[in-house]
């Protein structure tokens, strides 16, 4: 695959490379971190699951990912995470938008617009960094953007469901 890749022309290669990032804008990070960082130790005294230092514990193995980043270049500190995430007017235009296409009332319950501004997020981040994942796919969210979502939209009690996996009929 690589002498493939390495055979084509420049514009070729560009091309192709739009194409991938037009698919997984997520894409461009990872791409951005290998070039600014080959190889990047794990940080000492944090888990050791975690690279960027802004991971905390999760409840299951699966849950227990990080973005993988540079500490200084943590996707969950990123600008772009305060706007297209955690922003609650861009939230509360695609919680319309789900609830439209859905053809969801969104009438909440005392105590569930926090819960809703979080799902929310969840799937903003996950639309950002993965594009359409297509009906039923689920992806698990790095801790650190798991963290940063629920600091910014916490349950009153403190009892976040999780990733739970997908079960086949």
């Amino acid at each position: 695959m690589q002498a493939r890749l390495q055979s084509l022309e420049a514009d070729q290669r560009d091309g192709l490379l739009q194409l991938v990032l037009d698919r997984l804008p997520g894409l461009l990070f990872d791409l951005l971190a290998l070039q600014d960082n080959p190889q990047i130790p794990p940080v000492t005294g944090h888990m050791h699951w975690c690279v960027c230092s802004n991971c905390r514990d999760m409840p299951t193995d699966i849950e227990r990912l990080c973005c993988g980043q540079h500490p200084d270049s943590c996707i969950s500190k990123l600008p772009h995470m305060d706007f297209y995430i955690l922003d609650e007017g861009v939230l509360r235009l695609a919680r319309a938008a789900w609830n439209d296409i859905f053809a969801v009332d969104d009438v909440q319950e005392p105590g569930e617009e926090q819960r809703s501004y979080r799902h929310a997020a969840y799937r903003n981040f996950v639309l950002w960094q993965h594009g359409r994942l297509g009906e039923g796919n689920r992806t698990v969210i790095a801790s650190c953007v798991v963290w940063r979502i629920r600091d910014k939209y916490p349950d009153a009690n403190g009892q976040y469901t999780g990733f739970r996996v997908r079960r086949l009929p």
